[in-house]
């Protein structure tokens, strides 16, 4: 088996995510770096992730869908910032080796995807499944018409390319001003701070960041902070995406 696949069957972290923890020299295999690709033997090897073994094939997969409020980090543990999403978790799910398919930023907020099921966090993060993702935003100021198609063909920021599937200016854009800096933005793909960085580089700043879709999972009737398990049939929906 792939080393990249173990570690997130054992509910560690998603593959793309094992994947650059063997990069970073996290992950030893019988006490050697391991490297991506790798096959690995589990009742034979002894894989290590940040020094901790990584154990056995997880059997109960759960998956929940919280409601991020603002100033929580997707992040296990951070030395300066006591605030996790993983905190907001109760039992027995605070107990539970659980990860984010597809981060928020600290001041973004809305639907976010925990599981401790590696392939199915890789089927929604990986760019080859193109599972779209819907957001609304808040800008400094009115949004320009002909800043969307730019934003559609693609710009570049820090090296990377950043395009956005589709930009909707709010329906009410021309009845007040708050309304005209509204926009509803899909996203294929998802890099770090995408949206952000997307408007930055056309002269905006985003004043509010809200994820309330993957797929066709729409974020319903869950309290800012609160989580749900998520069925089979919301899976589904996570996995298929909405008419474009």
């Amino acid at each position: 088996m792939r080393i990249q696949k173990y570690i997130s069957q054992c509910g560690i972290c998603s593959r793309r995510a094992a994947e650059k923890k063997i990069l970073e020299g996290a992950v030893t295999v019988n006490g050697e770096p391991a490297r991506i690709g790798q096959d690995v033997d589990p009742e034979k090897d002894r894989v290590e992730v940040d020094g901790a073994a990584a154990r056995g094939v997880v059997s109960e997969k759960t998956t929940l869908a919280m409601n991020k409020p603002k100033g929580y980090l997707c992040s296990n543990s951070d030395p300066f910032d006591a605030k996790t999403v993983f905190g907001l978790l109760p039992p027995p799910f605070d107990k539970m080796k659980l990860f984010c398919c597809g981060r928020l930023d600290k001041n973004s907020q809305g639907l976010l995807i925990l599981t401790n099921d590696g392939e199915l966090a890789n089927k929604i993060t990986h760019p080859s499944s193109g599972i779209i993702k819907r957001y609304r935003v808040l800008l400094n100021r009115p949004l320009d018409p002909s800043v969307i198609p730019v934003l559609t063909r693609g710009v570049v920021s820090e090296g990377e390319r950043l395009k956005a599937l589709k930009i909707i200016p709010h329906p009410s854009a021309g009845s007040s001003e708050e309304d005209s800096r509204r926009a509803e933005v899909w996203l294929e793909q998802g890099r770090k701070r995408e949206i952000r960085r997307m408007f930055e580089v056309m002269g905006y700043f985003v004043k509010e960041l809200k994820r309330f879709q993957i797929g066709s999972f729409v974020l319903r009737k869950i309290p800012e902070g609160a989580c749900r398990v998520l069925s089979d049939r919301d899976i589904e929906k996570i996995l298929r995406n909405p008419a474009f």
